[in-house]
């Protein structure tokens, strides 16, 4: 340690360990990503289930550009919903224990198009539906993902997409 005190490293380090002491004694369990750019907070989901979810929603709506934190979003409010709907917690353990036995083997030890194969086949499941209904709906109405597609919000307040956002998407590609 230096004479300033600890370093970033070893603050992060240290206060990482505490939230996560903090959340077990409360009964809340975190999932911290590998790199530590993000955590996951439960209440009422299992390390596994929300770990696929995280997944699974990546692979129903896949965008290169945005990170899993995204998709984390969407998992803690599936966990939110469970906590006070112990039905839903029932249905999505068991949409994740139906995935798992597709193969034989954990969803998310499969290729990409296994796992796709095994998704579709479970479109017409009340799990599908609420994982995607909650996916599009955490995700896209995020402000913080909006950036990503380039989208500013709102322009009515602005007088419009006229004049405001119309023709300045630089991911589109000009038509001659």
């Amino acid at each position: 340690m230096s004479k300033k005190g600890m370093d970033r490293r070893q603050f992060l380090r240290s206060s990482g360990l505490s939230i996560a002491g903090a959340a077990a004694v409360g009964g809340v369990s975190m999932i911290v990503d590998p790199k530590g750019a993000w955590a996951l907070t439960l209440e009422t989901l299992d390390r596994h289930t929300a770990e696929t979810l995280v997944a699974v929603s990546r692979q129903m709506y896949p965008h290169d550009a945005i990170g899993d934190v995204y998709y984390a979003r969407v998992v803690e409010a599936l966990d939110q919903k469970a906590a006070a709907d112990a039905g839903l917690a029932k249905t999505l353990e068991e949409g994740v224990a139906a995935l798992d036995r597709v193969y034989g083997i954990r969803w998310l030890d499969l290729s990409d198009g296994h796992r796709l194969k095994a998704l579709k086949g479970m479109e017409d499941t009340g799990f599908f539906q609420t994982l995607r209904g909650t996916t599009v709906t955490t995700l896209y109405n995020d402000e913080q993902v909006w950036r990503f597609f380039g989208y500013e919000g709102s322009s009515y307040e602005f007088g419009g997409y006229i004049n405001r956002g119309f023709n300045d998407l630089g991911w589109l590609p000009d038509i001659g």
